[in-house]
């Protein structure tokens, strides 16, 4: 793995199957990073049925994420990934380039 690549977890991959399946389609989660949030930036987290021309295409296990080139800066290195728990199920980024995030670990600083 490079430092500017953006990886997709075996959970996230089998979440994102998951859903394609009840769509009845192939869906793509697109990850963003928007200005906002309590702590500078936040994530944004959409389900897509294309890709837009410049995005960074992520695929593991037929499964796939999209990453725009501005947010790309931002999340270098990171991982996707998909937690179920007691609190709820959601995706998440793993950024090592966030220096701190708010508790609900939605936004993060740099």
């Amino acid at each position: 793995m490079t430092d500017t690549a953006v990886t997709l977890s075996s959970s996230a991959a089998r979440r994102l199957r998951t859903i394609s399946a009840a769509e009845g389609h192939p869906v793509m989660l697109r990850v963003a990073v928007d200005g906002g949030g309590c702590s500078g930036f936040q994530y944004r987290f959409d389900l897509v049925d294309s890709a837009e021309p410049d995005d960074l295409k992520v695929e593991r296990d037929g499964a796939a994420a999209l990453v725009d080139v501005i947010s790309l800066a931002l999340l270098k290195g990171s991982e996707i990934d998909f937690v179920d728990e007691l609190a709820g199920a959601e995706f998440r980024v793993r950024n090592p380039n966030a220096k701190s995030s708010c508790g609900c670990g939605v936004s993060f600083s740099i």
